[in-house]
């Protein structure tokens, strides 16, 4: 069924939704396959034309429009609005012609696939054997804290941080351990007295690498402290490097189990996905690995994971054919993380952004902004009444979905030192990045 026959009373709704459609001409978003199957190599990847998933049930579009009346922009969830790289919907569509789902083995082929891509991007060389395949980076975490962290006891994370990991956290019955970063000159920094204080007292360390939403691409410094730190007081480091794809032009994605001590490697499970380089979330395939055998060993008794065919045939369709798409994707997000830093702090009042280090994710300070609308107050006066905690992040970011009709993620939810925050999605088409900016704008001068 084509997207033009979905409903989109709801996405119409908004009194600017008219404006926004007659600025960016959508794609199908369920385009027909002969046309993909009849592409040619190379070929110049489409990122520019805004792509239409209204309708679809994805989070980041229809999520919103469910909760907020005219919203125009969403720009939540970390996954991409763009259409997928052609080798996938080839490979699907062929697997699809093939009209039997029965029982999917696991041959070497897909471990396989998995090593290639980190030897070919990055040097690193995995052990196909101590592949672990899990339904997700979230299971492989819960896995490894079920192993290793038991009932009651301390998680230390780098704040803010990735608001999954609460949800893991919690789902495990351990204590999330807060270690608040500082910022200096607009980047976050280790405290580096707080982050041993509190790991002297925990099982795990979950780490962010790169950091989700700070944009931080850890150095090879910054890891080798924080390992020695975690070895000396016999925790675990899980290394979630899901982001790892999305780099900065001039800075350096570094594996964590690519440090030149062994055993501080050894100390670690490092946890990657293609379902940020690719889009692929819904495919609901993960993986992770560690040199260490008896540590993977523990964690891989509580590791079971049912594996769809399809999402292991688009996952390999990607890291052994995805190059060229990825490569052309990797310098557009790059530009437009620059386009964003650039109109968001020459025309957003109240707001700042320096540009990441790494993901397609904007950490926007919008302390100056909050003020301005008295977030704080009007979040203190519905608490009065409120069965579930206001924040002030929840203020603004009703504000934009309310007067803007751009959906943005609140700060508070990524723990400590959230607060002031919002993260931007700048996973879309640049046109898309520059109408969710005009609006605020003009939202923002009406005060």
């Amino acid at each position: 069924m084509a997207l033009s026959n979905l409903d989109r009373r709801s996405f119409l709704r908004g009194a600017g939704a008219s404006a926004l459609l007659t600025a960016a001409t959508f794609e199908p978003a369920m385009a027909k396959v002969p046309s993909v199957l009849m592409r040619s190599l190379p070929e110049d990847f489409d990122f520019d034309s805004p792509y239409d998933r209204v309708g679809t049930d994805c989070i980041k579009w229809d999520t919103p429009l469910a909760t907020y009346d005219g919203i125009q922009v969403g720009m939540g969830i970390a996954d991409m609005d763009f259409r997928a790289a052609p080798c996938i919907t080839e490979a699907l569509a062929k697997r699809c012609a093939h009209e039997n789902w029965g029982y999917l083995r696991r041959p070497q082929r897909y471990s396989q696939a998995v090593v290639d891509w980190n030897m070919r991007r990055y040097g690193l060389e995995i052990d196909p054997e101590s592949i672990v395949w899990t339904t997700g980076v979230h299971p492989g975490i819960i896995a490894a804290l079920q192993t290793l962290a038991p009932p009651g006891t301390r998680v230390v994370m780098n704040t803010p941080t990735y608001n999954g990991f609460y949800t893991d956290v919690r789902f495990a019955h351990n204590v999330a351990e807060d270690n608040e970063m500082q910022v200096v000159d607009g980047r976050y920094q280790i405290d580096w007295d707080d982050f041993e204080r509190r790991v002297r007292r925990s099982n795990v360390f979950i780490l962010c690498n790169p950091q989700n939403p700070t944009g931080n691409c850890w150095s090879a410094d910054d890891m080798t402290r924080m390992g020695e730190i975690c070895l000396e007081h016999n925790t675990v480091v899980l290394s979630d490097e899901i982001h790892c794809d999305f780099v900065s032009a001039g800075e350096k994605y570094t594996p964590f189990a690519s440090l030149p001590n062994r055993e501080i490697v050894d100390n670690s499970l490092t946890f990657k996905a293609a379902s940020k380089t690719f889009s692929l979330a819904a495919m609901k395939v993960a993986w992770y690995f560690s040199t260490n055998p008896t540590l993977l060993a523990r964690v891989r008794a509580n590791t079971r994971a049912d594996l769809t065919t399809l999402g292991m045939e688009a996952n390999y369709a990607a890291l052994t054919e995805g190059d060229e798409w990825f490569d052309q994707l990797s310098p557009y997000l790059d530009a437009n993380h620059n386009f964003a830093e650039k109109e968001i702090n020459s025309r957003l009042e109240g707001i700042r952004y320096t540009k990441a280090q790494g993901t397609y994710l904007a950490w926007l300070d919008v302390n100056g902004f909050a003020e301005a609308i008295d977030a704080a107050g009007i979040a203190a006066r519905e608490n009065e009444t409120a069965v579930t905690q206001v924040t002030p992040e929840n203020i603004v970011q009703r504000w934009f979905a309310n007067q803007a009709g751009v959906y943005l993620n609140p700060g508070h939810s990524y723990g400590t030192g959230g607060t002031g925050h919002m993260r931007m999605n700048l996973g879309t088409s640049r046109q898309m990045i520059g109408t969710a900016i005009e609006k605020m704008a003009e939202a923002i001068a009406r005060i």
